[in-house]
Order: structure tokens, then C-alpha cells, then sequence
């Protein structure tokens, strides 16, 4: 086969993909799982994400692929307007799917791969960590990474930081590892004990005891 026809092919592939095959499919994307279709049929699961998009009903029709745009007709500014509603509603309802069972075991997989980061403390020998979100609400924050280990909460790889923390939600990560116990690290952390010639620095001189004791006035 020739290679005009053999991209030619890869071109009619790329084209009869859904709008939520080519986003997953997408490398800076790798955080996100595949929303079952039969998830994305059931309206309940919408409920409430209207507000945040001006074209909802185009966008519900984009996601369960019963749409394609004529972009020919629309310009610049609708394209974009539209792409990113659709990946702000995908992202919303990413953390409703992923505490569903089926949703959940498709994230412990990419956990397991460590597909989301390792954490970086040293103690936590490389530990894979989960998304999390530090607010359920859309444009408050990053996702960032959860250490199941250490049970720290760290930033992500840069490329990855644009991603809204909503699209995984504060409840993901912790539901996962009580609902999958297995999936917790067996071995307890170690803690970094500061030394002097050997000797352990007693807390009393600790450089934010003065610090702990102005907190502690202030709550008396």
C-alpha cells in the first residue's frame, strides 16, 4: 500500500471518531477517562450543568455524537466558543462518572500504570498518586496530585496544569481507595526526622513553635 493512501486512511479514521474519542485520545488529555456512551444518553446525568454553557443543547448533541458541526458556516470565535463548552461539560460530568463503579475501575487503572505522577517525596519511594480537585466548582483551581502515601496533596507536571480541578472533583480519590482498599499502600509512611551531629531537634526549638503557640493564643 502506498503511503498516500495509507494516510489518506488514518485521515477517514481520524474523521469518524466521536468528539469524546478524539479528546481522550489526545496526549494532554491522558488524566481523563472514556465516559461510557450509555452514560452520556441518560439525561440525569446532565442535570444542572446547563448554567454553564450557552449552547447546551448543541454540546449534549456533540458529546453523544448525534451532531457534526458545519464549521464552514460558523466562525472562528463560535468554533471555539463551542469546543470549549464541550470540554468544560465533558470535564464536569468526567467527575460525576468517575465515583460510578464502571468510572472508578477505569481510573485504578491508569493508577495502577501510574499514568497520573509519582509522588515526589522521597520516602514515598516514587508512590503513584490520584487526581484530585480542591474545589467541586469550575475555574477555582488546578488539579493537583494526592498522595495516598504521605496523604499530601502536590502540584502537577506543568503540562497538565491547565486542567480544571473540578473535572476529578474532591471526592474521587478518597472514594476510590475506601471502596478498593487494595489499592492503598501497605507500608506506612516515613517522616524526615531534622538532626544535629546525630541528635533529634527537640520540638521546643523548632522554628515554628513560636508560630504554633501565636495560633493556639489566638484560639483561646
Amino acid at each position: 500500500m502506498s503511503s498516500e493512501g495509507s494516510n489518506s486512511d488514518k485521515e477517514i479514521e481520524q474523521t469518524q471518531q466521536s468528539w469524546v474519542e478524539k479528546f481522550c485520545l489526545s496526549p494532554r488529555n491522558i488524566f481523563f477517562c472514556y465516559i461510557d456512551s450509555e452514560y452520556l444518553k441518560s439525561n440525569f446525568n446532565f442535570t444542572g450543568l446547563k448554567k454553564y454553557s450557552k449552547n447546551f443543547r448543541t454540546v449534549v448533541k456533540i458529546l453523544r455524537d448525534e451532531v457534526t458541526l458545519d464549521l464552514e458556516k460558523m466562525s472562528k470565535e463560535e468554533q471555539e466558543q463551542i469546543e470549549n463548552e464541550t470540554q468544560l461539560i465533558y470535564g464536569l460530568l468526567h467527575a460525576r462518572y468517575i465515583v460510578t463503579d464502571e468510572g472508578m475501575m477505569r481510573m485504578a487503572k491508569k493508577y495502577q500504570k501510574g499514568i497520573f505522577g509519582k509522588c515526589p517525596q522521597v520516602f514515598c519511594k516514587r508512590q503513584p498518586c490520584l487526581p484530585i480537585g480542591r474545589s467541586d466548582t469550575p475555574h477555582k483551581g488546578s488539579v493537583k496530585l494526592y498522595c495516598p502515601k504521605c496523604r499530601d496533596v502536590y502540584l502537577a507536571k506543568t503540562k497538565f496544569r491547565r486542567i480544571d480541578g473540578a473535572y476529578f472533583g474532591t471526592t474521587f480519590a478518597h472514594m476510590l481507595l475506601n471502596v478498593h482498599p487494595q489499592l492503598s499502600p501497605r507500608e506506612a509512611p516515613r517522616k524526615y526526622v531534622p538532626k544535629i551531629f546525630g541528635f533529634e531537634i527537640h520540638p521546643s526549638v523548632s522554628p515554628y513553635q513560636e508560630d504554633e503557640e501565636d495560633e493556639k493564643e489566638k484560639n483561646n
